[in-house]
Protein backbone atom coordinates (compact mmCIF):
# COMPACT_ATOMS: atom_id res chain seq x y z
CA UNK A 1 0.00 0.00 0.00
CA UNK A 2 0.95 3.59 -0.33
CA UNK A 3 0.57 6.33 1.39
CA UNK A 4 -3.27 7.47 -0.13
CA UNK A 5 -4.16 4.08 0.97
CA UNK A 6 -4.09 2.00 -2.55
CA UNK A 7 -2.29 -1.04 -3.23
CA UNK A 8 0.56 -0.94 -5.50
CA UNK A 9 0.33 -3.68 -8.34
CA UNK A 10 3.44 -6.22 -8.40
CA UNK A 11 4.58 -7.95 -11.05
CA UNK A 12 2.86 -10.99 -11.92
CA UNK A 13 5.47 -14.21 -11.67
CA UNK A 14 6.91 -13.83 -8.12
CA UNK A 15 11.38 -14.01 -8.82
CA UNK A 16 13.74 -14.77 -11.52
CA UNK A 17 15.25 -17.44 -9.60
CA UNK A 18 17.80 -18.08 -12.89
CA UNK A 19 18.81 -14.28 -11.90
CA UNK A 20 19.92 -15.25 -8.22
CA UNK A 21 21.78 -18.41 -9.67
CA UNK A 22 23.60 -15.95 -12.35
CA UNK A 23 24.49 -14.24 -9.93
CA UNK A 24 26.14 -16.51 -7.12
CA UNK A 25 27.60 -18.39 -10.12
CA UNK A 26 29.34 -15.37 -11.67
CA UNK A 27 30.53 -14.27 -7.58
CA UNK A 28 31.75 -18.18 -7.15
CA UNK A 29 33.24 -17.83 -10.41
CA UNK A 30 35.34 -14.69 -9.80
CA UNK A 31 36.16 -15.33 -6.25
CA UNK A 32 37.22 -18.89 -7.82
CA UNK A 33 39.34 -17.48 -10.68
CA UNK A 34 42.76 -16.98 -10.08
CA UNK A 35 42.74 -21.10 -9.57
CA UNK A 36 41.39 -21.33 -13.21
CA UNK A 37 38.49 -23.14 -12.14
CA UNK A 38 36.28 -19.83 -12.53
CA UNK A 39 35.95 -19.96 -16.06
CA UNK A 40 34.02 -22.56 -15.83
CA UNK A 41 31.91 -21.41 -13.12
CA UNK A 42 31.54 -17.55 -15.09
CA UNK A 43 31.13 -19.40 -18.71
CA UNK A 44 27.65 -21.06 -16.79
CA UNK A 45 27.13 -17.94 -14.60
CA UNK A 46 27.16 -15.96 -17.88
CA UNK A 47 25.10 -18.45 -19.75
CA UNK A 48 22.20 -18.19 -17.01
CA UNK A 49 22.98 -14.72 -16.92
CA UNK A 50 21.46 -13.87 -20.42
CA UNK A 51 18.99 -16.04 -20.37
CA UNK A 52 17.63 -14.80 -16.82
CA UNK A 53 18.24 -11.47 -18.25
CA UNK A 54 15.53 -11.89 -21.57
CA UNK A 55 13.46 -13.70 -18.90
CA UNK A 56 13.17 -10.42 -16.69
CA UNK A 57 12.44 -8.50 -19.95
CA UNK A 58 9.67 -10.04 -20.11
CA UNK A 59 8.28 -10.01 -16.93
CA UNK A 60 9.95 -7.43 -15.56
CA UNK A 61 11.51 -9.53 -12.49
CA UNK A 62 15.33 -9.76 -11.66
CA UNK A 63 16.88 -7.75 -14.15
CA UNK A 64 19.70 -6.46 -11.69
CA UNK A 65 20.50 -9.79 -10.59
CA UNK A 66 20.62 -10.90 -14.20
CA UNK A 67 22.95 -7.85 -15.05
CA UNK A 68 25.10 -8.57 -12.02
CA UNK A 69 25.38 -12.49 -12.96
CA UNK A 70 26.46 -11.27 -16.44
CA UNK A 71 29.24 -9.12 -15.61
CA UNK A 72 30.24 -10.85 -12.60
CA UNK A 73 30.94 -14.04 -14.49
CA UNK A 74 32.23 -12.11 -17.91
CA UNK A 75 34.84 -10.56 -15.42
CA UNK A 76 35.32 -14.54 -14.04
CA UNK A 77 36.10 -15.31 -17.11
CA UNK A 78 38.80 -12.58 -18.61
CA UNK A 79 40.31 -13.24 -15.00
CA UNK A 80 40.77 -16.33 -15.74
CA UNK A 81 42.02 -16.40 -19.53
CA UNK A 82 44.78 -13.38 -17.62
CA UNK A 83 45.97 -16.16 -15.18
CA UNK A 84 46.05 -18.54 -17.43
CA UNK A 85 48.17 -16.63 -19.89
CA UNK A 86 50.34 -15.32 -17.11
CA UNK A 87 51.48 -19.27 -16.22
CA UNK A 88 51.75 -20.33 -19.66
CA UNK A 89 54.04 -16.82 -20.49
CA UNK A 90 56.00 -17.58 -16.66
CA UNK A 91 56.63 -21.26 -18.02
CA UNK A 92 58.01 -20.67 -20.77
CA UNK A 93 60.26 -17.67 -19.63
CA UNK A 94 61.71 -19.91 -16.54
CA UNK A 95 61.67 -23.40 -18.62
CA UNK A 96 65.68 -23.66 -18.26
CA UNK A 97 64.92 -23.84 -13.98
CA UNK A 98 62.37 -27.15 -14.24
CA UNK A 99 65.42 -29.29 -13.22
CA UNK A 100 67.00 -28.05 -10.35
CA UNK A 101 68.76 -29.75 -6.96
CA UNK A 102 67.18 -27.75 -4.77
CA UNK A 103 64.70 -25.01 -4.14
CA UNK A 104 67.12 -22.53 -3.96
CA UNK A 105 68.63 -23.08 -7.05
CA UNK A 106 65.12 -22.81 -8.57
CA UNK A 107 64.89 -19.10 -7.21
CA UNK A 108 68.44 -17.81 -8.65
CA UNK A 109 67.96 -19.38 -11.68
CA UNK A 110 64.30 -17.95 -12.14
CA UNK A 111 66.03 -14.61 -10.88
CA UNK A 112 68.43 -14.97 -13.20
CA UNK A 113 66.11 -14.82 -16.21
CA UNK A 114 64.34 -12.16 -15.19
CA UNK A 115 67.05 -10.04 -14.50
CA UNK A 116 69.16 -11.24 -17.28
CA UNK A 117 72.25 -11.85 -15.20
Amino acid sequence: MNTQGQEIAQPPGGSNRLAGVAMGLGVIGLSTSIIVIGGLFGGIGLILGIVALTTAKRTGIGRGKALTGVVTSAIAMVVCVLVAVFFVWYANKTQECYQPDSFQQYTQCVRQQFTGN
